[in-house]
């Protein structure tokens, strides 16, 4: 296969500056592609390329391709490596994942048509990163039962209105008395995370620029937990520390309630849409 036959895909739009070449180097993208950098013209900004097979991301194959679990969070990893290794140098506004064109000559075209608002948007993310913020619910009968929450929902299980054991109860009515007490353990979380929520949302604001919400993760990516809050924050460089020590601070006092707080990470949340498609290629220029 000859050099004419490959794709182009696209990982991100980047300042053109002898540093961000630097640092691609040795780089290898995606299948293990050599990175580098495709210019036009005098915009300021260039695409960060790599040249992939067409029998891997035609359109066709790529519909096919994002149903296999394995490759996908191959080329994702790949992607991100890029994404992340170019962000430690200067300002990078990512793309979606496989974004291809079907030669140089048409990223370009797509790149030409795109720089002024890749520009623009380049100079909004300058000097700032993005961090994510995630509230979890813990499922009930998970919180340290040293805890208040804990050890009065102990207690409610096992003990009468009183306070001591009731050893006069059927196992159906101390069964009902123990999802009493749970159901009011869950809604003391729900409580505490929507404290937390305004908490979470109050500093951040001290911090950040823009927000990002994301829907709520469910199932594997949540885990055990309750996702309740997914947010993506664009922090200045210089604020990042205190930004991810105030808001995992956030939740103290507040039992059954874990936040999470990610980052710095090149600006995903706080891009632009990929550039339009030059039309031959179907699926140039987006993710399918």
């Amino acid at each position: 296969m000859n050099a004419r036959e490959d794709l182009t895909y696209v990982y991100a739009a980047v300042p053109d500056t002898r540093e961000v070449r630097a640092a691609l180097g040795e780089l290898r993208g995606v299948s293990g592609a050599p990175v580098s950098l495709l210019a036009a013209g005098t915009a300021p900004v260039a695409f960060v390329v790599s040249r992939v097979a067409p029998d891997e991301f035609d359109e066709r194959t790529l519909k096919a391709r994002f149903e296999d679990l394995e490759w996908l969070e191959g080329v994702a990893r790949a992607h991100h490596e890029v994404v992340q290794t170019v962000a430690r140098h200067d300002t990078v506004l990512p793309l979606r994942l496989a974004t291809v064109y079907q030669n140089d000559d048409r990223a370009r075209r797509a790149l030409t048509a795109q720089s002024r608002s890749f520009t623009e948007r380049i100079a909004l993310l300058r000097g700032r990163s993005e961090f994510g913020v995630k509230l979890y619910i813990s499922p009930t009968g998970s919180t340290d039962r040293t805890g208040p929450a804990g050890a009065a929902e102990s207690r409610e299980g096992a003990e009468g209105p009183g306070g001591a054991a009731d050893a006069s109860l059927t196992p159906g009515k101390a069964y009902l008395r123990r999802r009493r007490a749970q159901h009011s353990a869950q809604e003391t979380r729900y409580r505490h995370a929507q404290e937390a929520a305004a908490r979470v949302e109050a500093l951040a604001h001290r911090f950040s620029t823009h927000r990002m919400r994301h829907p709520a993760q469910t199932g594997a990516l949540a885990g055990p937990e309750e996702n309740v809050l997914n947010d993506a924050y664009l922090v200045p460089h210089d604020r990042a520390e205190e930004f991810r020590t105030v808001l995992t601070g956030a939740v103290e006092g507040l039992d059954g309630v874990r936040v999470e707080v990610t980052g710095p990470w090149a600006p995903y949340s706080f891009a632009t849409p990929s550039p339009p498609s030059g039309g031959e290629t179907a699926g140039e220029g987006a993710a399918p």
